[in-house]
């Protein structure tokens, strides 16, 4: 009886979820169709190579823009984009062993430090020269750096940023980021098709949020056939997530001195009223330094690893990998979908030409210099 009150809240979740579960479900599966279709060159059409995981997310901001997303799906689709990617995301660590994974990690780390330093200093600097809010400027820099909107809403409440301007840099980080999602699985192509971990690392360390460098991931190797660059922007992304746990008390050591000079309270609460406050507090008191999704990353890593030592040598083993391989795309390719269906065309045009400019100018910026990174190690240090 204990056991069945314990699943009842997941349960409960679940069914609420299922019509907008639904929904991401049937677009992933067009999106497959087309994608198929594209490839196949239907209807006389020259033959395009095109990822199911971009037309899903194309798919899914042309549904949302035109047709609209019904209020009996919105709830499925939240958790969708919440729950099942970040369990599609951390399946993604069966794909990798603990020597495979530590082999990235070093690699990857100083992109990942060069493109948080540029993140973080240009985009404070850039901000003050377009006279840019100091707190949403702070919030703009830390999205690019880290982990886009997980990284904004953390790091909302500690800086005591006005609830305006947490979400005009969640609209931003979710602007460009889709966009470099799109974009950047072509530039990995042009300049590092000879190399799909540096091409996943690259990924990894330019774009911002973590469902997004996953889209990008896996459209990369959906297109290029080069699933290794999905374990690598993973490891890559994660590292970066990691330094959110440094971040955020430094921010609040600035806050506070930023508060002193101008003779606020010392207090740092954050400046919202309201059900907005409520909802601020409520978000950070439930928000760990370290996601739950990069924990279980790091555990399946240490299965997989483990699975080989003993296991190995079985028949069994290899089909409950593939299984885990086969239900990771899954949940990406519908968490993808909902991510599509999340982006509001109205909504990017109120933000005003400042911060757009200012986030603009930091994403590029980051994307250029670990593009330039990965280059030159997989060209020059290899």
């Amino acid at each position: 009886m204990a056991l069945r009150r314990g699943w009842a809240p997941g349960w409960v979740a679940l069914r609420r979820a299922a019509p907008g579960l639904a929904l991401a479900i049937a677009l992933a599966s067009l999106a497959r169709v087309l994608a198929q279709a594209f490839a196949a060159g239907v209807g006389g059409l020259p033959k395009f190579p095109l990822s199911p995981v971009m037309c899903a997310v194309l798919l899914g901001m042309l549904w949302r823009n035109s047709v609209g997303v019904p209020g009996w799906a919105t709830s499925g689709l939240a958790w969708t984009m919440h729950r099942l990617l970040r369990v599609g995301i951390a399946l993604v660590g069966l794909r990798l062993t603990l020597a495979g994974a530590t082999a990235i990690a070093l690699t990857a780390l100083p992109v990942a430090i060069s493109c948080l330093t540029v993140a973080l200093l240009a985009g404070l600097a850039i901000a003050r020269a377009l006279a840019v809010p100091r707190r949403l400027g702070l919030l703009l820099a830390i999205g690019t750096a880290v982990c886009g909107c997980t990284a904004v809403v953390a790091m909302s409440p500690v800086i005591r940023a006005r609830h305006a301007e947490t979400a005009f840099a969640v609209t931003c980080v979710v602007l460009f980021g889709c966009i470099a999602m799109l974009c950047y699985p072509w530039v990995a192509g042009h300049f590092l098709a000879a190399s799909p971990t540096h091409a996943g690392i690259f990924l990894g360390t330019a774009i911002h949020d973590t469902s997004q460098v996953i889209g990008a991931a896996l459209i990369y190797s959906q297109q290029a056939s080069a699933p290794a660059a999905l374990a690598a922007a993973s490891v890559a992304k994660l590292l970066r997530n990691l330094s959110i746990a440094v971040l955020l008390p430094a921010a609040a050591w600035w806050a506070r001195r930023e508060a002193e000079r101008a003779g606020e309270p010392r207090s740092l609460e954050p400046m919202h009223t309201g059900a907005a406050r409520d909802a601020a507090t409520e978000t950070t008191t439930r928000t760990p330094l370290v996601p739950l999704f990069v924990l279980a990353f790091i555990g399946f890593i240490l299965v997989r690893t483990a699975g080989d030592a003993i296991a190995g040598a079985s028949a069994v083993w290899p089909a409950l990998i593939n299984t885990g391989y086969t239900a990771s795309d899954l949940f990406l390719t519908c968490g993808m979908t909902a991510v599509g269906l999340s982006v509001s065309f109205t909504d990017m045009w109120r933000i005003g030409w400042r911060p757009l400019l200012s986030g603009f100018v930091v994403a590029t910026l980051v994307g250029s210099c670990s593009l330039l990174l990965t280059y030159a190690m997989a060209h020059f240090l290899t």
